[in-house]
């Protein structure tokens, strides 16, 4: 009987259910996308930051106390290198697969000659990978090297080939003060005074920091020039990583001071700090240290887009609520005298009460269904348009979306059950 009555007043109340059904939809179908893109936003945002340079540099450990605590850089001492055999060791730590990109370098400063006469300062010269193929201790290979570590450069030309050591790329500035363009050759003067050689510029880039008044060429080209064979100066990485809370910052200040349990949750943990941890690990006689600035903008930006998620979520769902409020409020009093009378016929108020919620669950239910694979599609498209790659279906979303939209259906639900407990049979059955 209980059924039927169900059954019966869905059907007559078909048009009212149906928009029931489709503002539960909604609401569904936004929590849906929200709560997978926000599941699934950290990586991805981190991914797009990392085309914006390096969050990790890997220095010599020496060369670091020098500068750090004495305030001495180490040119005035002894000079300190990492190998670069080294390098590909980065890729062999636990978080291989959150690094994304990494590039050496090594500098030098070099003498140029125009017309004719010996140019008064020399110009700062940094020796790195472009688009470098690195075989792995694993057996793999890699592409990686500035162009995919300061993709944001603006170049005028094309980059630097690595097996090209008669090539060179120039900073937009000190292009700019040479009155040199892309395509010209610069003269420079080799090592002891031996006479001049010259380079081809192939590329002038605009990075918009102090990278624009240097000039880059292969790593090959400082290390014959220098006569240093497998040296370096530093290692830039770039790493996607998770935003620091507390235990980040104290394993930051000293590792030692966290207990075991602490221990185990932040190396296993891609924190700033402990990729950077781990890469001292591998690499010889090298400190590693996280480019703040980098790190915690990455973090703010992450918490940022995912508190819009949540705001985004929280605002679909009040607009869900408010428009399940107005019309099960517009079908109870349509339906005032059918309810006034089960009321005089003896029906109590909790069993009305229970009528039009099982009538409005199975409603919502069945609009939830078909809102929750609309959500998927909807952050399918937030993922292809906004990060250019899919949103992973998280099934961790279904039972928050189920407790959500119960408590939505219930506030709902809330002005039109205050109606109904003081709907009166008398007054309503005599049409007042």
């Amino acid at each position: 009987m209980f059924w039927q009555m169900v059954k019966g007043a869905m059907l007559r109340q078909s048009r009212k259910m149906l928009m029931v059904a489709l503002t539960v939809a909604l609401g569904v179908s936004l929590t849906t996308a929200m709560l997978n893109v926000m599941l699934d936003v950290g990586d991805k945002v981190n991914q797009e930051l990392k085309a914006y340079g390096a969050n990790i540099s890997v220095t010599p450990k020496n060369s670091s106390v020098l500068k750090d605590v004495y305030g001495l850089d180490s040119t005035v001492a002894h000079k300190e290198y990492l190998q670069e055999s080294d390098v590909g060791k980065l890729k062999t730590i636990f978080w291989t697969n959150n690094i994304v990109a990494f590039a050496p370098s090594l500098e030098m400063k070099l003498n140029l000659v125009k017309d004719h006469d010996l140019m008064e300062e020399p110009i700062t010269v940094i020796g790195s990978w472009f688009d470098y193929t690195l075989s792995l201790p694993t057996g793999d290979t890699m592409q990686t090297g500035l162009k995919y570590l300061k993709s944001w450069w603006t170049i005028d030309g094309e980059w630097v080939q690595d097996t090209d050591l008669n090539s060179i790329m120039l900073g937009k500035r000190l292009a700019d003060r040479m009155g040199i363009n892309s395509g010209d050759t610069i003269t420079y003067t080799l090592p002891s005074g031996a006479g001049h050689a010259h380079l081809t510029v192939v590329g002038i880039f605009n990075g918009g920091g102090q990278e624009d008044n240097e000039a880059f060429v292969p790593l090959a080209f400082i290390r014959k020039m220098a006569s240093l064979s497998d040296k370096i100066d530093k290692i830039e990485v770039s790493a996607i990583t998770t935003p620091e809370n507390d235990l980040a910052r104290k394993a930051a200040a000293n590792p030692k001071n966290l207990s075991m349990k602490e221990w185990e949750t932040w190396y296993c943990t891609s924190y700033v700090s402990s990729i950077a941890f781990q890469i001292e690990e591998v690499v010889q006689n090298s400190i590693a240290k996280p480019v703040r600035q980098v790190a915690e903008s990455e973090g703010k930006i992450l918490q940022k887009t995912q508190m819009l998620m949540l705001l985004i979520t929280a605002l679909s769902l009040l607009s869900s609520a408010l428009g399940i409020s107005n019309l099960v409020s517009a079908n109870i009093m349509e339906r005032s005298k059918e309810l006034g009378l089960l009321k005089a016929l003896g029906a109590s108020n909790q069993a009305v009460v229970f009528l039009i919620l099982t009538e409005i669950f199975i409603t919502g239910f069945i609009g939830g269904i078909g809102g929750y694979f609309l959500g998927l599609g909807f952050a399918k498209i937030i993922g292809q348009t906004v990060f250019g790659s899919a949103i992973a279906i998280n099934f961790m979303v279904i039972p928050w979306v189920i407790i959500l939209m119960v408590l939505v259906i219930l506030i709902g639900s809330l002005p039109a059950i205050r109606m109904l407990l003081s709907l009166r049979p008398a007054a309503v059955l005599h049409g007042r």
